[in-house]
């Protein structure tokens, strides 16, 4: 993400997470705290999200800000924007994501629209830390609607299946 840090030489995140009982973890990250948990079936109480899609919602965040902060720059300010991240999960053990996309959805004036496609591509490109890292392991991709039309995709398309 574009971070408002100054790195003098190295710089590290730290977090502190707490066993609660149960499946419950409480992380506190910044001073706030996040709570995971499992559903009933894992032995948790379902109270909230699970772990992994914590992963989804820092792509979004980091993606998310750097857009914002790009438009804001660029004097081309959006009225919304929306995202869907979807990670597609392996289906053996261990359970992890093996590519993600991610849609884009924007409303603003018409004008703006070339510049919140190169927003999100700086983002992708140059910005976004935990993208970079992602990319890193799996693919990452990207669509983009503008006031309800597609103008960006760049998702593979996927072969069927053989019967």
């Amino acid at each position: 993400c574009i971070d408002q840090i100054k790195f003098s030489a190295m710089a590290n995140h730290q977090i502190e997470t707490q066993w609660m009982g149960k499946m419950q973890f409480n992380a506190l990250i910044n001073g706030h705290t996040v709570i995971m948990d499992a559903p009933e079936r894992s032995g948790g109480e379902d109270t909230a999200p699970i772990p992994k899609p914590f992963v989804l919602a820092a792509l979004s965040g980091c993606t998310g800000m750097d857009i914002v902060a790009l438009l804001r720059k660029a004097g081309h300010p959006i009225s919304d924007l929306n995202m869907i991240v979807t990670g597609e999960l392996s289906r053996q053990a261990p359970i992890q994501y093996v590519s993600i996309h991610i849609l884009y959805d924007f409303k603003g004036a018409d004008a703006g629209q070339e510049a919140a496609l190169s927003a999100v591509t700086d983002s992708q490109e140059k910005y976004c830390g935990v993208s970079s890292m992602l990319k890193k392991a799996i693919p990452v991709s990207w669509e983009i609607k503008y006031n309800g039309r597609q103008v960006f995709n760049n998702k593979p398309v996927q072969e069927a299946e053989p019967a």
